[in-house]
């Protein structure tokens, strides 16, 4: 690492800083802006005013505002993220026990997304306003505009019900559920470490469904941006310049466009991914995945709010992450490109 990109790294993580402390604030006062009070809704309607005011207390709603968020920032920093109101368990507990399982498919999603994505949007632009490229900006029209909830609901239809070709929802068989104790909670790598492929081909089995589901918006998306990137690049004079050299059409296009083309892709796949942290809900519960996105499903139900205050700050937490290692990774992708 040259002295001039450490500096640069250090200067954007240092500007991190007020980033998440606006995030921390803005959790924070996303719960307490909602009408009703906390205390009364963990406890329901017939609670007295004596046990109310008890939970109040423990909780330390009766402080000042600026008291309980200075209590809420300490707490984080110090990775307390409070106990959920239901369960009892320390939310920091099962958020890390449910954090490989969303990741997973966050993973998986992006994965298919680009994998499809990038050589669609490039075969389109080379193959301009063919049957190919109406097909595939068709495809993408589509891809954008289908509910979550909808194309999940008719893959399970489809491939689970009727055909009997893939599992209806969670990670594993109950069989293997019951027996298989996860090392690291990703269960495709954890049945390899243990030498139980079976495991693994069984959770890739039950990724399927949820990682298209999930995937199919980036994908559209994906799709879009990598062609309208390589058109704009396909018409710039160095690649005239490579044709005219008489370098082979496969070299122009992988070496010379693509490669130019990639900074807005790179930015959009990056985008995806934050957003599929997050946005993974109505897939988790779709397909009774156990990962963040249900984990805050069931704390809106039960209006626990230490756990709805948690999950956000987490996933947004994780997606300011991914933006910067994207905007690191520019200079890799366009040496022209000069830290600051």
């Amino acid at each position: 690492m040259s002295e001039k990109m450490g500096a640069y790294f250090l200067k954007r993580l240092l500007g991190l800083i007020p980033v998440l402390l606006g995030i921390t604030l803005l959790v924070f006062l996303f719960l307490q802006l909602i009408p009703g009070d906390p205390a009364e809704a963990l406890l329901g309607e017939r609670a007295s005013a004596e046990e109310i005011a008890k939970l109040r207390e423990k909780l330390g709603l009766n402080k000042p505002l600026y008291v309980q968020y200075l209590t809420f920032l300490g707490n984080v920093l110090r990775g307390d993220l409070g106990t959920s109101a239901v369960s009892t368990i320390p939310v920091a507990e099962e958020l890390k026990r449910r954090w490989p399982a969303t990741f997973e498919l966050a993973l998986a999603a992006t994965a298919l997304a680009v994998l499809l994505g990038i050589p669609i949007g490039i075969l389109a632009a080379v193959r301009r306003n063919t049957l190919w490229d109406t097909l595939s900006m068709s495809f993408s029209l589509v891809g954008v505009s289908m509910p979550v909830f909808w194309l999940g609901l008719l893959l399970v239809y489809l491939f689970a019900v009727n055909l009997h070709w893939l599992p209806t929802g969670g990670r594993l068989s109950t069989d293997l559920s019951i027996d298989f104790q996860p090392l690291t909670g990703f269960l495709l790598l954890d049945g390899l470490l243990a030498g139980k492929p079976h495991v693994t081909w069984d959770a890739l089995r039950h990724l399927v469904l949820p990682a298209i589901t999930l995937g199919t918006i980036p994908l559209a998306i994906i799709t879009r941006i990598t062609r309208s990137a390589m058109l704009e690049v396909l018409s710039q004079d160095y690649v005239r310049t490579a044709r005219a050299k008489g370098l082979a059409e496969r070299q122009v296009i992988l070496k010379h466009a693509l490669r130019n083309a990639l900074l807005p892709v790179v930015t959009i796949v990056g985008l995806q991914f934050g957003t599929l942290l997050g946005g993974a809900i109505l897939t988790e519960t779709i397909f009774s995945w156990p990962g963040i996105g249900s984990y805050i499903y069931e704390g809106i139900l039960n209006r626990d709010y230490p756990v709805v205050q948690a999950g956000v700050l987490v996933v947004a937490t994780s997606f300011v992450l991914i933006n910067l290692i994207v905007d690191l990774s520019y200079a890799l992708l366009d040496p022209r490109i000069q830290y600051r």
